[in-house]
């Protein structure tokens, strides 16, 4: 039976126009307050860290001992989160064709992505929801594109990597599961709209994931089935 291993933000819903832009904004602010920085010195930091860590967190907890529980819930702050996520009939009913094992793998803070999964109507539908505060492992953070904790989370799970499939917008985390012997599928839509978003805003002060030209991603190895959105799923053609 296959297990399908599915992202979150930009994945199963449009995070990119409300919620990822506050998100950053609250990064950049905690940041700032706990550096005691500018707000363009925070930014900087914050995305620094990204690109080098693969998550902000990861580098304010290595190099500044915060406590990533508050940065977490301080940025992920959304009283009004039923206006930003609206639910689709058709991403339910995609989910309930698709067969095998549906897990969630996000690296959002636990309350943010049952809030999410609440509004998007999916929750009874998945087999186990995996956050970002159960990749811990050794007192160690290790969120995607960790392949330790990737290789854990199947050994947890008892199930076979490569039986297992993860559908992301990051080319980091599909490349990590690759390392893992796990099939991918990339999911190409929103991942455009944002980048496009990005480019017109000003790249360098946005910690989104950066746009990768689509002829590198066509040749990238991390990447088995491409798709525009995740509401065609049940098209891809994946041998049991």
């Amino acid at each position: 039976m296959i297990t399908w291993l599915l992202d979150l933000d930009n994945t199963l819903h449009d995070c990119g126009a409300a919620i990822m832009p506050r998100i950053n904004r609250d990064m950049t602010a905690f940041v700032a307050r706990e550096l005691q920085l500018t707000s363009d010195e925070a930014s900087a930091v914050r995305v620094q860290y990204w690109r080098r860590y693969g998550a902000t967190l990861l580098g304010m907890i290595r190099h500044h001992d915060i406590d990533p529980h508050a940065f977490l819930r301080e940025s992920h702050q959304f009283p009004d989160l039923h206006q930003l996520v609206r639910r689709r009939q058709a991403l339910i009913d995609m989910l309930r064709r698709l067969r095998g094992r549906k897990i969630l793998l996000t690296n959002a803070p636990r309350d943010y992505a049952h809030g999410v999964l609440q509004h998007l109507g999916i929750a009874p539908l998945l087999t186990r929801v995996v956050c970002i505060e159960d990749m811990r492992f050794a007192g160690r953070w290790q969120p995607k594109p960790s392949v330790a904790m990737m290789r854990r989370l199947h050994a947890r799970l008892r199930i076979d990597p490569r039986s297992c499939v993860l559908v992301e917008d990051s080319i980091d985390n599909l490349l990590a599961a690759k390392r893992c012997a796990m099939r991918t599928v990339w999911v190409r839509g929103w991942y455009r709209q944002t980048a496009n978003r990005i480019a017109s805003q000003n790249a360098r002060q946005h910690a989104g994931k950066p746009a990768v030209p689509k002829s590198r991603i066509r040749r990238h190895p991390a990447v088995d089935f491409q798709i525009q959105s995740v509401l065609t799923l049940t098209r891809i053609a994946i041998n049991h």
